[in-house]
């Protein structure tokens, strides 16, 4: 069992798009979670923090864009996404916030 703050290492923020919306409606939420996080994890970090029972956990990895800041050439981060769906009957309201 991990401490609560490697756990909020673990799930950075809950992401709010038109996409996760729609996944929401099949009862899954998606967060934005360390690059480094394997799916045990984070099915360990949103059934602790949250109190829900985790069916599955489905992971993204969007490689960051090089764009331009000021005339120099530069590099977004890397963002791991995960699309956690839940049990039916659990849900998670993340417009309320972490």
């Amino acid at each position: 069992m991990s401490t609560k703050a490697e756990l909020y290492d673990v799930i950075r923020k809950p992401i709010v798009t038109e996409k996760a919306t729609m996944a929401s409606e099949h009862n899954a939420v998606v967060f934005e979670v360390n690059i480094d996080a394997n799916k045990p994890q984070i099915k360990e970090a949103v059934e602790t923090l949250f109190g829900v029972k985790v069916k599955a956990v489905n992971t993204t990895i969007t490689k960051g864009k090089v764009k331009r800041f000021r005339g120099q050439l530069g590099k977004r981060k890397d963002v791991k996404k995960a699309y956690v769906t839940l049990e039916e009957g659990n849900t998670i309201d993340v417009s309320t916030g972490l």
